[in-house]
């Protein structure tokens, strides 16, 4: 990544995503391979008059965690990790992989138990941000093994990552400001609706959001930002969706998801590939099997699917669904250990309806 982007990405890290202020307590992580954003950001939170801590993994860390750790290393929740994420004021981590399938070959159940052990921290960040203590956001860096996740050369995928983030605007803090208004128009209009009515191919589901929040993203929380979503009555969504993309995991794929609702849950599950991990993250706990987020992506600027979910999600033209916890801030209350996003292709008779009124057509808004 040249130097002058690289700057821009970390001044707007630190200046539009996270709001950092003098004397703010702002945790950097990221994998070493990413050392070069790390230590751009590094200066901005200097140079805003911030206290930066650094945290990073090396190659294979997380393989090696789950190759050797025993069942109580499995079990374990570090305090300093806690006291961290109680006590910082800003949080941003930055993903960038040595290799996008180091955890290939770990057993699902593994990387399952571990994750609940870690619910408490989980539940401390989604908590703090939706109370506004604290100011979280997850980026990007583009390595090798992304752009090789995402079927491109470096140097596409960088350009990728630019275009997505609007880096190669040049205002992008005044792009997200003017989209962000469109973002919030059609927040507003969908908070005044009760019922939405998804349909596309082999997907003809409904739910019920009166009373929720949806949320405009505009960058503050995940960079780039890009979709409007809320949590859904919990026990409301009802029907059938096909999700058109891989479901990913822990740098897994599962292929051609199809799940049924019934008074929220689901009820029937199948894959044509990693069913068997699907049917493992469903009875993760007892929240798993709701929906605890409905979105529609609309951020034009990502035209392709990559295999990471920062990204793909954000796609316009999409909606998609996660399965697990709520964000506190929607209103949402499912309680998980996971928050697993998948993704349904909207562009081509996709339709939606809101309390019976079409508003929303070929992966666009009509309203």
């Amino acid at each position: 990544m040249a130097d002058n982007k690289l700057s821009k990405y970390a001044e707007l890290l630190v200046d539009y995503s996270l709001a950092v202020k003098k004397g703010d307590q702002v945790l950097i992580q990221g994998e070493d391979i990413s050392q070069d954003l790390i230590k751009e950001v590094y200066k901005e939170v200097l140079k805003k008059g911030g206290h930066p801590l650094v945290i990073t993994k090396f190659a294979e860390q997380e393989e090696l965690f789950y190759k050797y750790a025993a069942e109580e290393q499995l079990d374990y929740s570090a305090p300093f990790t806690k006291y961290l994420m109680e006590n910082v004021d800003a949080s941003l981590r930055i993903l960038g992989h040595n290799n996008t399938k180091n955890l290939a070959g770990v057993d699902p159940e593994k990387i399952k138990r571990h994750s609940i052990a870690r619910k408490e921290i989980s539940e401390i960040v989604m908590n703090r941000a939706a109370e506004g203590t604290l100011n979280w956001n997850i980026c990007q860096f583009p390595t090798h093994a992304d752009a090789q996740e995402a079927g491109m050369s470096l140097g596409d995928y960088r350009e990728f990552v630019y275009q997505a983030c609007h880096l190669d605007k040049k205002d992008p803090v005044a792009y997200w400001t003017e989209f962000g208004k469109e973002l919030e128009r059609i927040a507003k209009i969908l908070n005044q609706k009760d019922e939405l009515h998804f349909i596309s191919e082999a997907t003809d589901l409904k739910c019920r959001v009166g009373g929720r929040t949806w949320v405009a993203d505009k960058g503050k929380e995940n960079y780039p930002g890009g979709e409007v979503f809320t949590g859904p009555i919990e026990d409301s969504v009802e029907g059938k969706i096909r999700f058109s993309f891989p479901g990913i995991y822990s740098g897994k794929e599962i292929e051609d998801i199809q799940l049924e609702f019934k008074n929220g849950k689901v009820i029937n599950a199948s894959a044509a590939k990693g069913e068997k991990l699907l049917h493992s993250l469903l009875d993760t706990d007892e929240g798993s099997r709701y929906v605890g987020e409905v979105a529609v992506g609309c951020n034009k600027g990502i035209t392709q699917f990559t295999r990471n979910m920062l990204f793909d999600e954000k796609i316009g033209g999409t909606i998609h669904l996660a399965l697990g916890r709520s964000y506190p801030e929607t209103g949402g209350k499912n309680i998980s250990t996971i928050h697993w996003d998948m993704l349904c292709d909207m562009k081509d008779g996709g339709e939606i309806y809101a309390d019976g009124e079409l508003i929303y057509r070929d992966g666009k808004f009509i309203i």
